[in-house]
């Protein structure tokens, strides 16, 4: 898959090894050194994915992160060398679809590029012109199907029509991986889930992927939806397999 991935890095050496580990994968990339350039050149398009370091001059990651998150849905790989616990989930908060923390392989770096680009978006750039409508179906074409339903555990409700959570009534804002893990583990409250299993669901299949993602999403899910976060009684650890959602509004650990 050829796509058109931004990186910015404020390293040259970093970025330049960036860039010729991802035009090995056959990508066109651009390489920007501060946060302004990066949010310009996202901005300006078209681009399929940004590589965006966190620490940068002019303007940090996470700020880039925030302001591209209010207008389009192009899919962020977030570089830190911070490995603070807080630090991480901020990112993923702000809306970035995935991260590595520095040092890291290139050749992850290339392997999570790749899973984004599998279930990634194109960027929804302000004045871009709307993708062309899908043809008409004939006349004898099956009927299209129904939306899917709202799934519910116990206080817990997660609407996939309208993207939507909610936890004791109240809204829950969850980033784009947030969601869909939450709503294959509320398709089946009750069932034990691996966290390999989960990936797949997040990326898909790849031998470079770790499962910190998965251990990362759950412990900001938990933060959100959990009446107490260190003692959670919703989104439940079954230890040596993985995770499931408890099937009421309370569950033992």
């Amino acid at each position: 898959m050829c796509a058109h991935v931004v990186v910015a890095e404020d390293d040259p050496k970093q970025a330049d090894l960036a860039r010729l580990y991802l035009e090995r994968e056959g990508h066109r990339v651009v390489v920007v050194h501060d946060g302004r350039a990066a949010l310009e050149q996202a901005r300006r398009g078209p681009a399929d994915l940004l590589v965006l370091d966190v620490m940068m001059p002019v303007m940090d990651g996470l700020d880039v992160c925030r302001a591209l998150r209010a207008e389009s849905a192009l899919p962020v790989l977030m570089l830190t060398a911070r490995t603070a616990e807080e630090d991480l989930l901020l990112g993923l908060d702000l809306g970035a679809d995935d991260y590595l923390t520095k040092p890291y392989s290139p050749r992850e770096l290339v392997a999570r590029v790749r899973a984004l680009l599998r279930r990634g978006s194109r960027p929804l750039t302000p004045g871009a012109p709307a993708p062309p409508a899908a043809p008409t179906l004939p006349p004898t074409a099956p009927p299209a199907a129904a939306p899917p339903a709202v799934l519910t555990a116990g206080a817990l409700t997660v609407d996939p029509l309208r993207h939507e959570v909610t936890a004791d009534g109240r809204p829950v804002s969850c980033t784009p991986g947030e969601f869909r893990l939450l709503q294959v583990l509320a398709a089946q409250p009750g069932r034990v889930f691996t966290r390999a299993q989960l990936l797949e669901h997040l990326h898909g299949i790849d031998r470079y992927i770790t499962t910190r993602t998965v251990d990362t999403h759950v412990m900001n899910l938990r933060r959100k939806i959990e009446p107490q976060p260190r003692r959670p009684t919703r989104l439940l650890t079954v230890y040596g397999i993985g995770y499931k959602l408890a099937e009421g509004p309370r569950g033992a650990s």
